[in-house]
């Protein structure tokens, strides 16, 4: 017995033209579908360059409603292809209130909610601080369970229960396990990430993509799931964004890796009938012993 996703993964890089760039996800959405893709996943903020490398009030301007005209649009689209599309946008949820927000449509357009980015960076440029808050699901989001106004989301779509992380979530395993534990089958990660141009060490180069490809596999051996990570690609400002788009079988397997240079849609067939056989042969989630985590919740045990 199977039950089998085919999984459409579109990296690119992009522009200063915020229509251009919408427009070239749409032809690679379509172009992800005609391979079969039953469910397509956009980069962090698709629509415009990575703005996040300064603090600058002028691109305040770029955020939207949501559910709002881009959702509208690719809702359209979702409906037309009878697709699944996971859109990363950047959402003004009230004047002086924004956040790094992620919109899912199913495939029939239906608007399913949203999950808003919880793990917020600043760093070097990565000033995210400065443009976002942190999520925390809103109510007058789509009917959302009580699990789900905690922040982290899960969405049941035509083709399987899927959960979304953004970027820097990436790095705490809380979050992959919190959204795993609310039955998602893959998680997925639009990303921005890339390395500094005036870092001259290819050793540090190496090392930095290395982790992030790491700890986001380990996230799929710890919780038995298929972990789907979409970058994008190319030079914006100081960054080289290292594409190196992948997906993760619940053993950490890569199923396939994007180059770190290049534009791709890619679509992965991945059968979901094989978790059950994964989390019992490595039954992690049988053996947790939750009476003793509670100090997870403190800071730092001092």
């Amino acid at each position: 017995m199977t039950k089998k996703v085919n999984i459409g993964l579109v990296q690119m890089s992009c522009t200063d033209d915020v229509e251009a760039n919408f427009q070239k996800a749409v032809t690679q959405i379509r172009e992800a579908a005609a391979k079969g893709a039953n469910i397509v996943c956009l980069q962090e903020l698709f629509k415009s360059l990575y703005f996040c490398d300064v603090e600058d009030h002028a691109n305040f301007n770029l955020a939207e409603a949501i559910p709002g005209p881009s959702t509208d649009s690719l809702g359209v689209l979702a409906k037309e292809l009878g697709v699944v599309i996971i859109a990363s946008l950047f959402e003004k949820r009230a004047h002086g209130l924004y956040h790094n927000t992620t919109a899912v449509l199913d495939a029939d357009g239906t608007y399913l909610g949203k999950y808003r980015k919880m793990h917020i960076p600043d760093d070097p440029g990565y000033y995210e601080k400065f443009y976002f808050t942190p999520g925390d699901a809103s109510p007058g989001d789509a009917p959302v369970s009580q699990e789900d106004k905690d922040g982290y989301r899960v969405f049941q779509t035509k083709f399987a229960k899927i959960g979304v992380l953004i970027c820097w979530d990436q790095w705490y395993p809380e979050a992959a396990r919190i959204t795993s534990l609310m039955g998602a089958e893959i998680l997925f990660y639009p990303t921005a990430i890339g390395w500094d141009t005036n870092e001259t060490d290819p050793e540090t180069n190496e090392e930095q993509y290395g982790a992030w490809q790491t700890i986001q596999r380990g996230h799929a051996v710890a919780n038995g799931v298929y972990v789907v990570s979409v970058n994008r690609v190319g030079r914006e400002a100081d960054q080289q964004f290292w594409g190196g788009s992948f997906v993760s079988n619940p053993h950490g397997r890569l199923l396939y890796l994007a180059p770190h240079e290049e534009e791709v849609t890619h679509v992965q067939e991945l059968d979901l009938q094989k978790l059950d056989h994964y989390r019992t042969t490595w039954p992690f989630l049988r053996d947790r012993r939750v009476d003793s985590y509670k100090p997870i919740l403190k800071r730092y045990i001092d």
